[in-house]
């Protein structure tokens, strides 16, 4: 029992000055030039498979700055799991909830990190729209508008799917960025700007508990937005519900009865 404890012990060692050797000794008995090999390949891997999991948040650092934000990753972050599609999640949590910005860091760091998370997680999620089971050229006024399993929409304080290293905005927009990721059937992730009244109408079809109609859903959004002409936002609702099919965000109606 003891050689089990004292192997588990090495073992804890052995990860936590892969972690931070700076910090961590490593166990006693192990060569350097051995446990330089695994500095490296754990330090590297993590940092060419993040850079492509987050392309702009990459590119957008100095070389510098990207290898500061994977070690503070590998000292500070406790995994959850061990699988490598998962690891964005684990980077996202790691820089919403434990990385401390120093004063150089983009204000929109987390916020970019989300978006760029939300379109790798899209690309590999398995769900799907196969138990639909209205019409996907159904009218979708009269019906009940059906979104996508495969669109998802979030609301940021910057246009995150703007930046790049020729734009980095350095304040909040005036008004919320509403953007629906969405996967199409050729399973391409694109995206969509949405305004403020589209997007809500797109909160309202996804939590339409009472069955309505797309009419119905229109006329409570104007009524809760104090829209003044009731007929002008059903002919705008119109045409934005018809797009959002063809982009296939929405993928058709069911019977409001």
């Amino acid at each position: 029992m003891a050689e089990h404890h004292d192997f588990q012990d090495k073992q804890y060692a052995f990860a936590a000055h892969l972690r931070d050797p700076t910090h961590a000794p490593a166990p006693d008995g192990i060569e350097d030039r051995r446990l330089a090999i695994y500095r490296s390949l754990f330090f590297n891997n993590l940092y060419s498979l993040l850079g492509t999991m987050f392309p702009v948040l990459k590119k957008i650092h100095s070389d510098d700055r990207w290898r500061y934000m994977i070690r503070q990753f590998m000292k500070i972050h406790k995994a959850e799991t061990p699988y490598f599609l998962q690891l964005p999640q684990e980077f996202l949590a790691f820089l919403q909830d434990e990385y401390e910005p120093g004063t150089d860091d983009y204000a929109f760091l987390a916020e970019l990190a989300h978006y760029e998370y939300a379109e790798l997680a899209l690309s590999v999620e398995t769900a799907d729209n196969s138990d639909f089971d209205g019409d996907p050229n159904g009218d979708l006024l009269s019906g009940v508008p059906v979104k996508s399993e495969l669109a998802w929409t979030y609301a940021y304080q910057y246009p995150v799917h703007r930046i790049s290293p020729d734009y980095l905005p350095e304040a909040p927009a005036e008004q919320p960025v509403y953007l629906s990721v969405y996967r199409r059937s050729d399973d391409k992730v694109r995206f969509l700007e949405l305004n403020a009244v589209t997007a809500a109408l797109l909160e309202a079809i996804e939590n339409n508990d009472g069955n309505k109609s797309g009419e119905e859903l229109l006329r409570s959004l104007a009524e809760t937005i104090h829209f003044p002409d009731v007929d002008t936002l059903l002919a705008h609702g119109k045409a934005a519900l018809d797009e959002l099919r063809q982009l296939e965000i929405l993928i058709g109606a069911r019977s409001a009865s």
